[in-house]
């Protein structure tokens, strides 16, 4: 793979605490923080985890918070659990 960029800023994850917790969740890998700013460090960079009542919601819930998070250049899949949600 490429160098991974590093040093960009994540916007966003105040919305997913106030907006999807305790229901969805960021996990942090590489990121650094700077200067009250959270910083991608290359690699991957976040995991978002959810719960629901059944694996579809879940899913659900866990793209709907990874909307809310801004990275410029990131990349992310769009079929965790898209066979097995039904979907």
């Amino acid at each position: 793979p490429d160098t991974p960029r590093t040093g960009d800023p994540i916007d966003g994850l105040a919305d997913v605490a106030a907006q999807d917790a305790p229901d969805a969740y960021v996990l942090h890998a590489g990121t650094r923080a700077e200067g009250g700013a959270v910083l991608s460090a290359g690699g991957r960079v976040l995991s978002v985890t959810a719960t629901g009542k059944d694996l579809a919601a879940a899913r659900e819930r866990a793209y709907t918070a990874l909307g809310r998070i801004r990275l410029d250049g990131s990349q992310h899949r769009t079929d965790i659990a898209l066979k097995a949600a039904g979907g």
